[in-house]
């Protein structure tokens, strides 16, 4: 399917309405993490085998070129034969004419990503040849007229009642339900199969310069078959494959099948280098003869990656698709809907250097920035990050939307008209509002607030009562600047008041710079830099005049983006990364800033209550600046609270910021799970840490829980402070 034709909420829907396939992806995600945790049990460092894993990676990719001169030399003297293709179209010439010099007519393929991302098969068939797919997911898929939807499972989207019914129509026989004998009939139709062929296709999981050997990683004997009986075997091996020596195979061994399937290895492991003998039949009679090894060197915008400063971090994936199999999105829809060949973040990334910016820009917004993939990939590559560098030189190179490009200039990058917009909007939404929230909406609008009330903006916002709830500290014990992020200061007030209470109670002074906007989240997430800029350069100025020992938010998000953000985004501007990087030093996070705070005066002692409350863990927070065991420090002295922790307290609420709104219909059910682990939890509070989550928490609550409350960390130890 083409970009342009593309219709992503047509399609999302369609995937929400399928209830075998949110069955099936719901079934293994649930699933994975067990298995995925029981087979690290025996490693006594994971985080060290991922980073031998990525150090490696880091290491060929430098020295890409001269890694494959290694490898096809190597290749060659063992009697293979290597061409280098730089485009999918001359890699099907390569082999359609390779097909016709040697007499091909039947081919049998193991799984090859590569092969599906440049459409091989239909190419082979116009070319007369009959072209059969042996592994057993895409197989299925072939039965099907599908797209792989998972890098490693492409039949997971399919259940045995479909499936079957597809063995039937191409065996021409009634196929039952029974996996057992839907395995066995598919091993019976295919052995003729891998019998007859002339040529098998391969791909490689590795491809090692030391010996020119390839490894393929694999749970089903048709890869052997394929890569032994014919008499001409072809290999189609991307450059990120390539490794130095034999002994970096041993990392890649340790975490593929361990991502991947949970398995502490894989049910084959076979290595192939060099030119074998072969059986053929010659005039009725079987001979043996060297069978020819083709391998084909892939490049499709790989060597263009392996250039770019930013991109050669995709070189550092093995191809386990564990990042899918954590992801919120890709775990509702899957690989059809947020995938092109390649499925989910990484997918999205892949899709823009094997495929196309277009492509690209289709699905790129459902990556909703948790980071649980960066947690669990066995490269550590920064999915998220990479993909916001994506969207920042789309922008660069064909601008935004004159709408949205015309709200961040003239809005989000003018304090004044983005504050006064927001206490027009405190009044506007009167006839709307309940209490604190937003519950009914008119019209076409009315399915946003269905199952998620919306937060109301509040009457009078924070930066209106900062001085009437400032206290005059005599020799304080530091000075605070408070930057409250737009959700605090225009939504959650109150919390604001909270944490100048437990300031005040930690005897600091606390000043509130007027002038300060928008931390530039939303911006920078829709990838204008520019924009974003200004609106750094004057929260950095505006802090700077405010002297102050440390600046304090009680928005994760905020304080990622000042300890981060602002000094990448002055990469090229060194007077300003400067600026920057000296107040980043100085921005704490609230519930880390406090409990170090409490824990020097003693007052992290835990205590006893009554009202059980649970912590839900901001993605920002836990995976981006690595704060979680604080909060909960915290939670766990706080007077009247007992703290209980609810299933997957840092799975994402589905909040991300504009996905919430603009794929609501996505946001949704990722919040339904949430409010479930909720109430299995037995709470009656909801505490967190960032005000985004709070709002999109307190909206599911307040619709389909109301009974239990969500409180700000603040909120809670202000309770205490008299």
């Amino acid at each position: 399917m083409e970009a342009n034709n593309r219709n992503i909420k047509n399609e999302i829907q369609e995937k929400l309405n399928d209830e075998i396939l949110r069955g099936a992806l719901g079934r293994f995600a649930e699933a994975y993490p067990v298995a995925r945790a029981k087979a690290y049990e025996n490693v006594p460092d994971i985080d060290a085998l991922r980073e031998q894993v990525r150090q490696m990676k880091i290491s060929a990719v430098a020295d890409i070129e001269s890694l494959a001169d290694k490898f096809e030399s190597e290749a060659a003297k063992r009697g293979a034969k290597v061409f280098r293709a730089k485009d999918g179209k001359a890699l099907k010439e390569y082999l359609i004419n390779l097909c016709k010099e040697k007499g091909v007519q039947r081919i049998v393929k193991s799984k090859s990503m590569a092969s599906e991302e440049i459409h091989l098969n239909h190419d082979l068939e116009a070319a007369g040849l009959h072209v059969k797919e042996t592994d057993l997911g895409e197989w299925i898929i072939s039965l099907a007229g599908h797209k792989p939807s998972h890098m490693v499972m492409p039949a997971i989207h399919l259940n045995r009642e479909q499936i079957a019914d597809y063995f039937s129509k191409e065996l021409k026989q009634d196929i039952p339900t029974d996996i057992p004998f839907m395995v066995q009939a598919a091993r019976k139709a295919l052995r003729t199969e891998f019998l007859q062929a002339d040529m098998g296709i391969s791909g490689a999981n590795f491809g090692i310069a030391e010996n020119g050997a390839i490894g393929l990683v694999t749970n089903e004997g048709n890869a052997r078959l394929v890569t032994t009986l014919p008499r001409v075997h072809v290999v189609i091996i991307g450059y990120e494959k390539l490794i130095p020596t034999i002994k970096d195979a041993a990392p890649i061994l340790r975490t593929l099948p361990r991502n991947a399937t949970g398995q502490l290895m894989t049910s084959y492991m076979t290595m192939t280098s060099g030119a074998t003998p072969v059986m053929v039949k010659q005039d009725g009679k079987w001979v043996e003869q060297d069978k020819e090894l083709h391998i084909i060197l892939f490049d499709n915008g790989r060597l263009k990656a392996a250039h770019d400063d930013k991109f050669k971090e995709i070189y550092q994936c093995v191809r386990c698709a564990s990042c899918l199999n954590v992801c919120p999105v890709y775990t509702i829809v899957g690989g059809h809907v947020y995938g092109h060949i390649y499925a989910g973040g990484i997918g999205a990334i892949l899709t823009a250097f094997l495929n196309s910016m277009g492509d690209f820009e289709k699905i790129n917004e459902l990556c909703i920035g948790c980071r649980k993939c960066v947690e669990i990939c066995p490269g550590k590559i920064d999915i998220p990050h990479l993909i916001e560098e994506l969207r920042a030189r789309a922008v660069k190179e064909h601008g935004l939307p004159f709408g949205v490009k015309a709200v961040f200039e003239t809005v989000l990058a003018n304090r004044k008209v983005f504050h006064t917009l927001l206490r027009l909007a405190a009044i506007g939404q009167k006839p709307f509002q309940s209490g604190r929230v937003i519950r009914h909406l008119p019209l076409f609008l009315a399915g946003m607030a269905k199952d998620r009330s919306l937060p109301a903006v509040a009457d009078v916002p924070f930066r209106d009562r900062v001085a009437k709830v400032t206290k005059k500290i005599g020799n304080p014990a530091k000075r605070i600047a408070f930057f409250s992020g737009c959700n605090i200061d225009f939504i959650f007030p109150e919390t604001g008041e909270s944490v100048y209470k437990v300031l005040h109670d930690l005897n600091m002074e606390v000043v509130f710079p007027e002038e300060q906007s928008c931390c530039g989240k939303p911006v920078l997430g829709m990838g204008d830099r520019e924009t974003a800029k200004r609106i750094a350069k004057k929260n950095i100025e505006v802090f700077e005049a405010a002297q102050a020992d440390a600046i304090l938010s009680a928005c994760p998000t905020c304080a990622e983006t000042w300890h981060q953000t602002y000094v990448e985004l002055f990469a090229d501007e060194p007077d300003w990364k400067v600026r920057a990087e000296k107040l980043g030093h100085k921005v704490c996070e609230f519930t880390s800033f406090v409990a170090k705070e409490y824990q020097k005066a003693g007052r992290l002692a835990k205590t006893t209550g009554t009202t059980k409350v649970t912590y839900h863990d901001s993605c920002h927070m836990k995976r981006g600046l690595g704060i979680y065991t604080e909060p909960r420090q915290l939670l766990e002295a706080a007077k009247g609270y007992e703290l209980v922790e609810m299933k997957d307290c840092d799975k994402c609420c589905g909040m991300a910021g504009a996905f919430g709104v603009k794929y609501s219909e996505l946001s949704m059910p990722i919040l339904k799970q949430k409010i479930t682990n909720i109430k299995d939890s037995d709470a009656e509070v909801v505490a967190v840490a960032c005000p985004a989550c709070m709002m999109q928490i307190q909206g599911g609550l307040d619709k389909q829980l109301p009974k239990v409350k969500i409180k700000h960390v603040a909120d809670i130890l202000a309770e205490n402070i008299c």
